[in-house]
C-alpha cells in the first residue's frame, strides 16, 4: 500500500488548510488506524490525530483538540486533516501514517505504525 498526502501550503495565522492521505494498493483493509504526525525543524516527530478504520473512533493531541478534524472516507481509502485556527506553531511537514497493530495506547507513537506517506508541509505565517 502506498500513502499519497497533499493539501499543505501557506496560509495566515487563523486561516484553514485541510490535508489529505490517499491510499493505493491492496491490503488498505487490513489497516487497524490511520494517523496524522508532524515534525517541525529540530523536533521530534510528534503525533497529531488519528482515527481507527473501523468504527471511525477518533483521537487527537491536546495541542490541536477542538481546532483539527480527523475524518475518513471509506470508499475512497482516504483519511483527511481539517485545520482551522491554525498557529504559526502548528508549522511543520505532516505525515499520513498507516498501522496494522495499533491498538489505542499506542496510537501516538510513530513506531507503531506501518507505512507512512511523503509529508506534505504546511507553513503558517504570524
Amino acid at each position: 500500500v502506498q500513502l499519497q498526502a497533499s493539501g499543505g501550503g501557506l496560509v495566515q495565522a487563523g486561516g484553514s488548510l485541510r490535508l489529505s492521505c490517499a491510499a493505493s494498493g491492496r491490503g488498505f483493509g487490513t489497516y487497524r488506524f490511520l494517523g496524522w504526525f508532524r515534525q517541525a525543524p529540530g523536533k521530534e516527530r510528534e503525533f497529531v490525530a488519528a482515527v481507527k478504520w473501523s468504527g471511525g473512533v477518533t483521537y487527537y493531541s491536546d495541542s490541536v483538540k477542538g481546532r483539527f478534524t480527523i475524518s475518513r472516507d471509506n470508499h475512497k481509502n482516504t483519511v483527511y486533516l481539517q485545520m482551522n485556527n491554525l498557529k504559526p506553531e502548528d508549522a511543520a511537514v505532516y505525515y499520513c501514517a498507516a498501522g496494522r497493530g495499533v491498538i489505542t495506547s499506542t496510537r501516538g507513537e510513530p513506531g507503531a505504525y506501518d507505512d507512512w506517506g511523503q509529508g506534505t508541509l504546511v507553513t503558517v505565517s504570524s
